[in-house]
Formats: structure tokens, sequence, C-alpha cells
């Protein structure tokens, strides 16, 4: 398959700028496979959708506020940087912009976003072949601590911003309500519908919750260069699995019951580690854990998923299988990105027919004016 086979027409207007008022006020499109009918809801109507007996698990990272200003030492030119992975305490690797003609020795100035002078300075340290540059960062203890105040969301490039009053809203909006553990430079954006109040009425409803975590990279953005998908080099990003989480989801499958992902990270979570369970010398993971080949009860050890820390590398797309997710919900995804093609491969895994299908879907939601990417509606393939 090509990437372009994966573009799709989309009225800018239909890029939702803002989240809806309400949290759960989104709109819902259900896909039914195998055959892709279609019907238009309310988020509020997802928790309906649900069976007594299904495990919905989510993806609890939580976004950094990774986007930093500076100013280039001594010119006073201002640069932006978005960290990407710490290495060690006040040790990143960074994206600049502009960053092409800084070299090793360039010297920092960060600010507050509201052009304040920060107590922190930085230095270059390396740059790699992917042009991303590790920075050391010089202050008052560990950086990761002063985030919150001196760094601001870093929001998608789709998604235009002026003024500290926006950036604001989206210090809330742009981060689940179960968010946990630090690490995203991107918001898991499935998960930003829903409100507590509906993660109870699931529960009430006989419907087990847990949790992975991915920690979503810059790389989720970058445009695929390759034209045919068997070429694309995926991005690599770190994901756990607790203990508890591989005990619920290895007791439903041993069960019968169906697993239930709340966006395209938690999908990849439980399909790398499963594919790594399942033969570990060519699956894209790189995994600590228990032990791969085992039986199948509940335990965290044996079963297709286990607990422990890991890398994927994992691109699916048609005509991939899934072993562990019985149902996606998700937002609706750039032209020609991965994630468009991996809900296509999960409309009809093992087949090719679910391209056409979720392209069918797609020229639906925008007749009906859905609203597109982070904060725009939802899809759920059930």
């Amino acid at each position: 398959m090509r990437r372009l086979d994966y573009q799709y027409p989309l009225p800018p207007e239909l890029i939702a700028q803002h989240p809806a008022a309400r949290r759960d006020g989104s709109r819902l499109m259900v896909l039914s496979r195998p055959h892709g009918t279609l019907r238009h809801h309310s988020f509020l109507d997802f928790p309906h959708f649900l069976r007594p007996g299904d495990v919905l698990c989510t993806n609890d990272t939580k976004v950094l506020h990774a986007r930093l200003r500076a100013t280039k030492l001594p010119t006073g030119g201002a640069i932006e940087l978005l960290l990407l992975e710490s290495v060690r305490t006040n040790d990143w690797w960074v994206m600049l912009r502009p960053g092409k003609r800084v070299r090793p020795g360039s010297q920092f100035q960060l600010m507050f976003p509201d052009g304040r002078k920060a107590p922190w300075t930085a230095v270059l340290v390396e740059k790699n072949d992917a042009g991303h540059c590790r920075i050391q960062f010089q202050g008052d203890g560990d950086i990761s601590d002063s985030l919150d105040e001196i760094g601001e969301v870093p929001l998608p490039p789709y998604i235009d911003r002026e003024g500290l009053g926006s950036l604001l809203e989206d210090r809330e909006r742009y981060q689940t309500v179960y968010a946990r553990h630090r690490g995203s430079v991107a918001a898991p954006t499935a998960g930003l519908h829903f409100t507590p109040e509906v993660l109870q009425t699931i529960r009430d409803a006989g419907v087990e919750t847990c949790s992975v975590t991915l920690h979503v990279g810059a790389g989720t953005f970058a445009p695929m260069k390759a034209d045919l998908l068997v070429d694309h080099v995926m991005h690599e990003e770190r994901f756990e699995i607790p203990p508890e989480t591989a005990r619920i989801v290895n007791r439903a499958l041993a069960e019968g019951r169906r697993v239930v992902a709340v966006g395209t990270t938690t999908c990849r979570v439980l399909e790398s580690v499963a594919r790594w369970v399942l033969d570990a010398t060519s699956a894209p993971v790189n995994f600590e854990g228990s032990s791969a080949k085992g039986g199948g009860d509940s335990g965290e050890g044996t079963g297709v998923i286990r607990a422990g820390k890991g890398r994927s590398r994992l691109f699916l797309y048609p005509p991939a299988s899934f072993h562990v997710v019985g149902a996606l919900f998700t937002n609706f995804h750039l032209p020609e990105s991965t994630l468009l093609m991996l809900v296509s491969a999960f409309a009809s895994p093992g087949g090719i027919e679910g391209r056409e299908q979720v392209l069918r879907a797609y020229a639906e939601a925008v007749k009906e004016r859905y609203r597109f990417f982070s904060y725009g509606d939802a899809l759920f393939l059930q």
C-alpha cells in the first residue's frame, strides 16, 4: 500500500481549534465491523455501546509543559525548545526551532511565557543525525520540577494560539482527567472526552477499567516520508504495563470478554506486548517483562500481556491482525498519518477492506461537519 492511499479532503474549518465547551460534549460516530455501517451519536451515548464484562483500557500518560521559549546568547535571537526525552537530570534531547544553524556549544537564556527572564540557562552539547539536540540545563534543582511554571503546553502544529488566555485553557483541556505519569509531548487525545462521571457510569455498568502508560513523542506528528508503507520507519515510544492491568486483560481474554482500547496509543501498547510474547525475536519492541511464551491463566506472567517496561516501534497498517484489542475508541486523524493507517487496519483485521470503510466514514464525518483532530469529535469501531 502507498502513503497517498490514505489521503482525504478536509476543509480547514473542520480542524478543531478549541475543545468542546464540555469535555463530554463531543459527537460520536460508531462504525460497526465487519461491514462498516455507520451511526451518529453523542459521546454521552458511548457507555451504552459497552457490555458488562468489557475491559476499558486507557493511557494514563501526562503531558509535559514541554515547549520552552528562549533567546540565544549573546545575540538575543528568539528560539523555541521542545523537550523530547530526558537522559538524566537536566540533560534532555530536544527539538530546536530554528535549529539548523545552531552548533554545539551554543547557549540559551530561558524565558517565562510572559516574556520575563527565567532562572535557567541551557547549552547545546550535541546533535544527532535526526537533527535532535542534546541540551544541558543549568539552574537551581531539576528543570522537570519547573516546567509547569516556565513551560507551555506543546500543542500540535495545526492548532493556532495567541495570548496567554488560550494557553491557560489548554493547560486543563489538553490533558486527560486520569493523567498520572509525566512524559508525553502530545496528549493521547481519545481520552480527552472522558470525565470522572462518565468513567463512573461505565464502571457501574459492570465494565472493568485499567490503564497502561505510553509517552507520546513528537514523532506522532512527523509526516511519513516513504511512498510505500512497508518502507516507513516508525518512531519509538516508551511504555509501561502495570501488573494489575496485565492480570485484568489476560483474565478477560481467557474468558472471552472484550478489551476496548481508548486511543491508538493504548492499542499499540497492548498489541506490541502481545507480539513480543508470541514471537520476541521478530517483534518491533524492546521489552523488559516476564518471560515470553507461557500459559493462559490470569496472572501477569502468563497470557499474551505481561507487566513491564519497553519501547515500541510497532507500525500497524492493513492487513495487520490484532491479538488483544476487540474495540477501539479514537479521534479523527490526519491524512497520510500512521494513526489513520492503524484505524484502517483495525476496521478489517487481517484484510485490506478497512481503508475503504474508514475513508468512507471520514467522508461522512466531513459531510456532517464533525470536528477533526486533537480537540475534535470521536469514532468508535466495534
